[in-house]
């Protein structure tokens, strides 16, 4: 059974992370101070500062809670750091409690991920002296408790991961640079100046520097150079000191000494801060030291030899520490030789008796093995001599050393190290037991507030190579793979309820859907490794379960397709009875006894003759029984490793297994991923020269942008870009404009001259519009130009999408970055024809949003191209999948030949020349282009440019039959010019369908649909569009297919993973060591939602959730912000325009009637709503962060139903929460009340504001849940999509004191606050209205008090309804009934025998259903809502445990 780290019942039983709320805030004795001292919402004066306050505050609240996050929050949220410790710090006289009061401020508001720096921007020689405090108290042993010493390393930390604020770098490089170079031993100084001279010329003149300096400067600089080493100095010291007998280490020296180690790989994983510092920490055998500690053979100590295991692998991580250049495996090799020869020299020339070691060949003596067997024969004072003589030790300062230490020591510098490639391949991608559920790197319940350090890599702004960028990114990727691997087992596993037999055999007394037991298991092929190579090429096996199960559940096990993951799981439960209830928040392994667990893939399901399924279009073959078989390919690397296990005396798993367990097909693409980043490792990762340095994080930031490019274009066709010259004009304010030409029409060419410079006056732009070239007489031959008059921000970031380089475009909520992104596209694939674009978003949704916008521009549709799922939703009846492509590529090639055809015959030309597109082209070559030359001649001999000849053209025209079905007359005889570009248009008409039956040609040649749809992929489209996933998931198969693009575009980048936004620029192989990408246009937005990564642990701490876009921001890469909006009124706009720097209106959202109009029925455009609770319960949490507020529930779905009644269009509508389980609760409540009503019905859309990113509706209404804590809504990222959703009316249902105390809500809430909490209607206003918005209606409004009153509201305006409803139907009953009195008597009198009429069955067959419809649905929706409140608290609670 697996061993559960000690770790895990720690995390189990960890808090969540605490906010504090509003009663606690208010009582508090922290709230109190700070009204007396601090807090800007205080109405009476401050008093002066008083350092006691301060004091006592640290000790009291933070000391003695043992630096809980509850009272470091309540002070960080009453802004205490800002208005008390900054203002009042004084670098001589504050005292310690102040110092570590601003510590705990900075790292609480960096937890939170808000702002940290800008408390201290303005005064940054003050800034120094703090930090200069912080390092010194971080140094002072004895008088610092280890709290406050891991308070300071992570601020450390916080400060080192801020290197792109320029006040914060300023203050700490020199901790990391060049300086702390005189912390070395002289010799091994002088080794690393042999090996870099250019660092002895730094290294000379710093000296020369430090001679001129006065001594306080001295002391200062001597000071910060050693501070790193006295920090590693007092460390060891303190590791050496510890008892490791005891059975627990102190808590407060294991988070110390972790929270040392992620320092020291935070320094170690950054370029700037390792330079340097990596010879010091190796001169100082920090690793060495820590290796041999006791630490790592404790119980307790399994994080921190995890932690020294990464800071080992940082430490001799393949880079050029001086160029920062990666090292191939030959350059490493090479370096490893050198090291190793000179050893052997050394060895040579000083110790006789070490001679075959000296002349060995380096392979045979670079293991740990070989180098302890050599140097254990000499004696101490000989290994202290050999040390001294290779720099190992410094002689000089007589270093107390022991032999086991000097030999340690030898090893760690001198042993072969396995290459990271081949470590890499050798790891198994699929997750085992011993990782998914190791709590320390895959931890199931993180909070960034337990200050809990773990065993993770982190994305920070800097890497160190391409190889660090796309490791750190597998390995997350990989682990936030396992966490979900790990929900779904434990999920699948709890289901099946294992139990033991009396014969020790495993029972199951349960089922699930994902799961099932293995019948048998075989291994049938372990095929025999590749050159090279000690794992096999390939295992494969064959599981067998019995399905007796559901049809429906049994069709999706049959329907797993090959490269499908699943998972074979060996559980050997301790309970001998099943199992009544399980612990779920308890451990998992010890409930069910869970063994081993492993990764396969399927290959095929087998047939009852025992061969496997081939997937195609024909019908799968039909098998009796529930008995399936499925072939699987096991992962060769884990194969490998478990034999070697067997070898060694452990179980075989492969006899054990006995769960076959297989994932959702959305949620199982990680080996795929997996597998594309481990092959871009695997190859020469070449990435353009123009963008390698700002991917890595380092240079110029502006070095990509197209004005520091050598191959900017001064000259760009805008094409149909702007709607006039006047547009074109106005898009320039910067520049002097110069017209060219005397058309005003589009479309229009653009010079820009002066862009060098930096004088404004210099800088020019002409404008030239030009006229297109006709295509053909017919209506259809006109192109669709653009309709949008773009902003100057938006036609900037166009004109930079359309140059070389990397683009960046900022596009808020609602400002057209589709049609920007649109346009760009269209512009490129007209200025660049020969150029491919590639077009990349997060969702499908934003691709087909994108893709139709493309198709409605001038662009061939021959030319687009669509890849993977999710096409099927473009809302046109046009078919852009590959094979639909191919489809409509065979339908035109026919029209074309048709086309051809009737130009045969219009020319009077005998045989089949239509038959193919070869003799079609045969045909053009040797009678269309002759007809036209002879024409051309004739025209020119008959001199038709003099007045009087024109009608020359329309007679000698050769083509004027083909053309009979076009506008007549084809020439108007007016003019040369015109007539001559008319017959020029024709030609060009007729010339194109031959160009393009030339391009089809190859489809003729092809006779495979799949061989078709790859030239259609590599060789025809011109734009095609993927989703980052499918790029990620086909890499390889497109790179197979020599696949080639020249620009991509992608859309929704801040939503993006780093490495999805990464693999799509590598879908190509380099062409002679260069790639051909040209343009990279990356639009998105990072004041909108991150990447979504579910777990906590990988999301905050290992940064997973930061995009590449974000990134680049971060960093100052050049970026277009787009700076108007016009999606939401001006008054809803400003609720979210306090976000951006310069955010504006469009015209539209002021002058078009909707904008202008009132919402019918409410007072207000926006409101916040205030709820309170509903008999005493506010929030709930039926389940785990499933969050339920019935209050507002009931309230959001009262004001649907209001709207509803007054007229407001169902699809016009949105109910949107931030909470999973509130929306739950909301769709049971609608469906309860609404759906089957005629009178209301279902809204457009109930989804949480997470999911609805990127969309929008007419009016939303927003319930925020929370009553207790602010909740994930304090992230601003969040706020600002659930307040930009809304174009017409946004109505905000929360409890509004718990809202507007949080810092970080506090512009948006100001706005919202000026308005009453209490909605305001009118009952008696219907949609639509012709009220404008800022008129009151000739009523006083109602105002509701809270929920119930709503409800009642509602109630009797639905009754009212109802009458006047059923009075309707009773006049179109009587009426009814009167018209079929008179048919009836009209038919008595035409038949013989008399007919009766009966009027109530005829009412009841066509009228009365429909009435007793809405009355009974109106009985059952408004009864909860008609009764008292005891009644309401009882359907309440039914409703409430029902979506529980």
């Amino acid at each position: 059974m697996v061993k559960l780290n000690t770790a895990t019942a720690k995390t189990r039983s960890r808090s969540r992370a605490f906010i504090p709320t509003v009663d606690a805030i208010n009582q508090d004795k922290i709230t109190q101070l700070s009204q007396k001292y601090w807090a800007s919402n205080s109405s009476d004066p401050h008093l002066p500062f008083d350092q006691s306050v301060v004091d006592d505050l640290y000790i009291n609240e933070v000391v003695q809670s043992s630096f809980h996050t509850r009272r470091i929050a309540l002070l960080e949220i009453s802004q205490y750091l800002e208005n008390y410790l900054w203002p009042n710090f004084d670098p001589a006289n504050s005292t310690f409690s102040h110092i570590m009061s601003m510590v705990c401020m900075v790292n609480e508001k960096h937890r939170e991920g808000v702002p940290v720096w800008k408390a201290f921007e303005g005064d940054a020689d003050k800034f120094g002296k703090f930090i200069y405090r912080v390092l010194e108290g971080l140094l002072e042993e004895g008088s610092v408790s280890l709290k406050e010493g891991c308070s300071m390393m992570l601020f450390l930390q916080c400060a080192f991961s801020s290197l792109e604020i320029d006040l914060v770098r300023k203050q700490i490089q020199t901790l990391v640079s060049l300086h702390v170079w005189h912390c070395l031993s002289e010799g091994r100084r002088e080794d690393e100046f042999r090996r870099y001279p250019k660092w002895k010329k730094y290294w000379k003149s710093l000296l020369k520097k430090e001679e001129n300096e006065n001594d306080d400067k001295k002391l200062l600089n001597q000071f910060y150079r050693s501070f790193v080493k006295t920090l590693v100095v007092n460390f060891l010291d303190l590791l050496d000191g510890q008892d490791y007998t005891q059975a627990q280490l102190d808590k407060d020296f294991l988070l110390y000494a972790e929270r040392f180690m992620e320092l020291m790989i935070d320094l170690q994983a950054l370029l700037p801060t390792r330079r340097y510092l990596n010879v010091l920490i190796d001169d100082l055998h920090l690793i060495v030291k820590c290796q041999m500690n006791q630490i790592l053979e404790h119980g307790d100590g399994h994080l921190f030899s995890q932690l020294l295991d990464r800071l080992k692998f940082y430490a001799n991580f393949e880079i050029c520490n001086e160029s920062g250049d990666p090292m191939t495996e030959l350059e490493v090799m090479n370096e490893h030789y050198k090291k190793i020869t000179s050893l052997q020299q050394t060895v040579f020339q000083k110790f006789s008796e070490l001679r075959q070691f000296a002349l060995s060949n380096v392979n045979s003596v670079d293991t740990k093995a070989a180098i302890m067997k050599s140097f254990k024969s000499l004696n101490f004072d000989e290994l202290k001599e050999l040390a001294g003589c290779i720099n190992l030790i410094d002689n000089v300062k007589k270093e107390d050393v022991s032999v086991q230490f000097l030999l340690e020591a030898l090893v760690f510098r001198y042993e072969r190290r396995v290459s990271q490639i081949k470590r890499l391949n050798s790891m198994a991608l699929y997750p085992t037991e011993e990782v998914i559920w190791d709590e320390n790197v895959v931890p199931a319940d993180y909070h960034s507030a337990s200050g809990q350090v773990l065993a993770l890599p982190k994305l920070n702004l800097q890497f160190l190579t391409l190889h660090d960028y796309l490791l750190r990114n597998f390995d997350l990727f990989r682990l936030e793979s396992t966490y979900q691997i790990r929900q779904d087992i434990e999920d699948a596993v709890f289901r099946l309820k294992p139990w033991r037999a009396e014969d020790g055999s495993t029972l199951f007394n349960g089922w699930a859907r994902m799961a099932s037991p293995v019948v048998r298991f075989a291994v049938i092929q372990v095929a025999k490794p590749n050159l090279g190579e000690n794992r096999p090429s390939r295992v494969r096996a064959d599981v067998t379960v019995n399905l007796n199960v559901r049809t429906n559940i049994k069709q999706e096990w049959e329907l797993l397709r090959k490269h499908d993951a699943c998972f074979l799981v060996t559980v050997k439960p301790p309970n001998p009875q099943p199992p009544s209830k399980y612990d779920f928040k308890g451990d998992f392994i010890s409930q069910v006894g869970l063994v081993c667990v492993r990764g396969c893939e399927i290959e095929g399901m087998l047939d009852a003759n025992g061969r496997v399924i081939e997937e195609g279009p024909d019908p799968r073959p039909h098998i009796p029984g529930d008995t399936r078989t499925f072939r699987i390919v096991l992962d060769p690397n884990q194969y490998q490793i478990d034999l070697d296990n067997i070898a060694h005396g452990k179980e075989d798993v492969y006899e054990t297994f006995n769960i076959f367990l297989r994932r959702k097909p959305k949620e199982n693409n990680f080996k795929c991923v997996l597998e594309t980043i481990r092959d871009l490792m695997n190859i020469n990762c070449v990435v353009p020269d123009w963008l390698h340095d700002v991917i890595l994080g380092y240079g110029d930031p502006k070095s990509a942008h197209y004005s520091e490019l050598p191959n900017k274009l001064n000259k760009l066709d805008f094409n149909d870009t702007f709607l006039d010259v006047n547009h074109a004009i106005a898009s320039f304010p910067n520049y002097k404009p110069e017209m060219k030409g005397s058309s005003t029409s589009r479309p229009i060419r653009v010079t820009f001259e002066g862009d060098d410079g930096q004088d404004s006056e210099k800088k020019v732009v002409v404008i030239e519009p030009y006229t297109i070239l006709s295509r053909g007489p017919y209506p259809t031959n006109q192109p669709n130009l653009n309709k949008i008059q773009f902003t100057p921000t938006q036609v900037e970031a166009i004109r930079s999408g359309m140059q070389p380089g990397l683009t960046l475009v900022v596009g808020p909520p609602g400002t057209g970055k589709t049609d920007v992104a649109t346009q760009i596209i269209s512009n490129i694939y007209h200025n660049f024809p020969d150029q491919r674009t590639l077009v990349v978003t997060h969702s499908n949704q934003a691709l087909n949003q994108l893709f139709e916008k493309v198709i409605a521009l001038d662009v061939d549709e021959r030319h687009l191209l669509r890849l993977g799922h999710g096409e099927e939703e473009l809302e046109t009846e046009k078919d852009f999948s590959r094979y639909g492509r191919v489809n409509y590529v065979l339908a035109k090639r026919l029209d074309l030949l048709v086309e051809v055809e009737k130009l045969q015959k219009s020319l009077n030309v005998c045989g089949d020349v239509a038959y193919t597109c070869e003799t079609s082209g045969f045909f053009f070559v040797h009678h269309v282009l002759p007809n036209w030359e002879r024409f051309l001649i004739k025209v020119k001999a008959a001199n038709a440019s003099v007045e009087g000849n024109v009608e020359v053209i329309g007679q000698s025209f050769p083509f004027d039959k083909f053309f009979a079905d076009a506008p007549q007359p084809l020439f108007k005889s007016k003019s040369y010019e015109q007539d001559m570009e008319i017959a020029e248009g024709c030609f060009r008409y007729i010339k194109r369908i031959f160009e393009q039956l030339d391009e089809f040609r190859a489809f003729e040649l092809l006779r495979t649909g799949l061989d078709r749809s790859r030239y259609l992929l590599v060789k025809e489209a011109k734009i095609i569009a993927m989703t980052c996933t499918h790029a990620a998931l086909k890499r390889r198969e497109l790179v197979d297919l020599i696949f080639q693009y020249d620009n991509i575009l992608m859309e929704e980048s801040a939503q993006i993973l780093e490495i999805e936004t990464f693999i799509p620029l590598l879908l190509q192989n380099p062409e002679q060591g260069r790639i051909r990408l040209k343009r990279w246009i990356m639009i998105g937005d990072h004041h909108q939602l991150p990447p979504v990564i579910k777990n906590m642990a990988f999301q905050k701490y290992g940064n997973m959730e930061q995009s590449l876009f974000a990134r680049f921001v971060r960093l100052g890469v050049p970026a277009v912000e787009l700076d108007a909006q016009g999606r939401a009124r001006p008054s809803i706009a400003q609720l979210f325009q306090w976000r951006y720097k310069k955010l504006g209106n469009l015209p539209h959202v002021a002058s078009q009637p909707e904008y202008l109009l009132a919402n019918p029925g409410f007072a207000y455009d926006y409101q916040l709503i205030n709820v309170a609770d509903f008999n005493g319960v506010g929030e709930s949490e039926p389940s785990p962060y499933f969050f339920q507020n019935l209050a507002e529930a009931e309230y959001v779905v009262a004001t649907y139903m209001y709207m509803r009644m007054l007229g407001y269009p169902a699809e016009k509508i949105t109910i949107l929460t931030t909470y999973n389980g509130q929306k739950a609760l909301i769709k049971d409540i609608i469906a309860a009340k609404c759906a089957k009503s005629l009178l209301i019905g279902e809204p457009h859309k109930v989804s949480t504001v997470d999911k609805y990113q990127g969309q929008q509706n007419d009016y939303i209404l927003l319930s925020l849940v929370r009553t207790k804590t602010v909740g994930h809504l304090r992230d601003a990222r969040r706020l600002i999509v659930a307040l930009s959703r809304a174009r017409l009316g946004l109505y905000i249902f929360a409890r509004i004191p718990l809202f507007a105390n949080c810092f970080e809500m506090t512009p948006a809430f100001s706005i919202l606050s000026k308005r009453p909490d209490k909605l305001h209607l009118h009952e008696r206003e219907f949609f639509p209205t012709e009220r404008k918005a800022d008129v009151k209606f000739h009523e006083d409004p109602v105002v509701i008090k809270d929920m119930q009153h709503m409800a009642q509201f509602v109630y009797d305006i639905y009754m009212t309804k109802l009458d006047v409803y059923r009075k309707e139907e009773a006049e179109k009953k009587e009426k009814l009934l009167q018209e079929m009195r008179i048919t009836a008597e009209a038919k008595r009198q035409e038949e013989p025998v008399p007919i009766k009429f009966d009027e109530d069955e005829a009412m009841n067959t066509v009228v009365t259903p429909i009435v007793d419809e809405v009355a009974s649905s109106t009985k059952d929706q408004v009864v909860s809502e008609n009764e008292d409140d005891e009644k309401m608290e009882v359907d309440s609670t039914i409703e409430t445990e029902t979506t529980t």
